[in-house]
């Protein structure tokens, strides 16, 4: 299935991505983010920003995920539909998905 991503150049990407794959692994692989912290959703590593119509498609943030985001607005623009992609397991119904990397931490 195909996601389209922003990069923090500001360029737009499509790109292929496997059901079952996790969000930060495809990201680390094709945009070279970080994910220092290996998916434990504590360094913010990986903070994405999600077009508006997704948030209720992935569903809510976890209680580990909402307390990353908090501290992580010390230091960068926390949006609405900010997330943690390490927090998110790619399906079929994610296919088209939008998301805009947001800045390094």
């Amino acid at each position: 299935m195909e996601i389209q991503v922003k990069t923090r150049e500001g360029e737009s990407q499509s790109i292929e991505v496997e059901s079952g794959s996790n969000l930060m692994q495809v990201l680390s692989e094709d945009f070279d983010v970080a994910g220092t912290c290996g998916g434990s959703a504590s360094c913010g590593t990986c903070h994405i920003y999600l077009n508006s119509t997704w948030t209720p498609i992935l569903g809510e943030q976890t209680e580990d995920e909402s307390y990353m985001l908090e501290a992580l607005a010390d230091m960068v623009e926390v949006r609405p539909g900010s997330r943690l992609a390490c927090q998110i397991t790619l399906c079929e119904e994610h296919c088209g998905l939008q998301l805009e990397l947001a800045p390094e931490v």
